[in-house]
C-alpha cells in the first residue's frame, strides 16, 4: 500500500509538447595546418566535459575527414586562403556548423567569415573558454559577437540591400592590380610582391593604393578579403 506521502505527491504529466532537449555534448573536429597548435587545441578541448573531440587534421588532409556525424568543425583561418574551403565543407557536411578561430581583428576578415557561411568565430585573442562558448552557441543556432561587430554586419547588410558592397564599385581592376591583390591575399609583403612580379616596390605601393581606392577600402586586409570573395564566387572579378 502506498504511503500517505506517496499518495499526496503530485503526478507528473507528459504532454509531449516540450520534449527534453538533447543533452549529448557536441562532437567537434579541428582543422589546422599548424601541428603544434592543432595538437595543443585538441588536448585543451579534450579536458572540457561539455565537448567530445572526434579528431583533427591539417587542411590538405581534408579528404580524410571521418564519415561519422560531426556537430561542429573548428577551422583555423590564421593562414591566408583557409576560408576558401568553407564551400567544400558545407557541401560535404551540410548540417555541420563551422566555427572559425584565429580570426584577425580587421573588419574585412570578420565580414569574410560571415560571407563564407561560418556559424561562429573566435578572434586571435580569444581563449579556449571563448571557443567552447562559440561551439555551443553554433549548435543552438546562436552567434555572440561584440556590439561593434554587430553594427558592422548590419551596416554591411544595409549596403548590400541597396545593391552595393563595401568591397566593390564600378571601377575595374587592371590585370596588374589583380595580380597584386592576389599576391596580397596570400600574405606577401610589398617587397615580396615586387620580387614576384619583378617590379619596383614603389610601383607595388601605387598599385595597392589604387586597388584600395577603387574598391573603397581602407586596409590591405580588406582587399585580401575581397579577393577571397572572388574565389568563392561571391562577386565577379570584373564588372561587364
Amino acid at each position: 500500500m502506498a504511503s500517505r506521502s506517496q499518495r499526496n505527491r503530485p503526478k507528473s504529466i507528459d504532454t509531449g509538447l516540450n520534449p527534453a532537449p538533447d543533452l549529448s555534448p557536441p562532437r567537434v573536429f579541428v582543422l589546422s595546418d599548424v601541428k603544434l597548435f592543432r595538437e595543443g587545441l585538441v588536448l585543451a578541448l579534450s579536458l572540457q566535459p561539455t565537448l567530445v573531440v572526434i579528431g583533427s587534421c591539417n587542411i590538405s588532409e581534408l579528404p580524410q575527414l571521418p564519415a561519422c556525424p560531426l556537430d561542429v568543425l573548428l577551422l583555423d583561418v590564421s593562414s591566408p586562403g583557409n576560408l576558401d574551403i568553407c564551400v567544400e565543407l558545407r557541401d560535404r557536411f551540410p548540417i555541420t556548423k563551422i566555427v572559425a578561430f584565429a580570426v584577425g581583428d580587421i573588419d574585412g576578415d570578420i565580414i569574410a567569415c560571415a560571407e563564407a557561411g561560418v556559424s561562429g568565430y573566435i578572434p586571435r585573442t580569444g581563449s579556449v573558454e571563448d571557443l567552447v562558448t562559440a561551439v555551443h552557441g553554433a549548435v543552438r543556432g546562436e552567434l555572440r559577437c561584440p556590439p561593434r561587430t554587430t553594427a558592422l554586419l548590419f551596416s554591411h547588410m544595409a549596403l548590400l540591400s541597396r545593391g552595393r558592397s563595401v568591397f566593390l564599385n564600378h571601377d575595374v581592376l587592371t590585370q596588374r592590380e589583380t595580380e597584386v591583390v592576389t599576391l596580397l591575399e596570400r600574405g606577401l609583403s610589398n617587397k615580396e610582391i615586387a620580387r614576384s612580379l619583378q617590379i619596383e616596390i614603389a610601383t607595388v605601393r601605387n598599385h595597392v593604393h589604387s586597388v584600395l581606392s577603387k574598391l573603397q577600402l581602407q586596409r590591405r586586409g580588406e582587399a585580401a578579403a575581397w579577393i577571397r570573395r572572388v574565389k568563392l564566387g561571391a562577386v565577379p572579378l570584373r564588372l561587364p
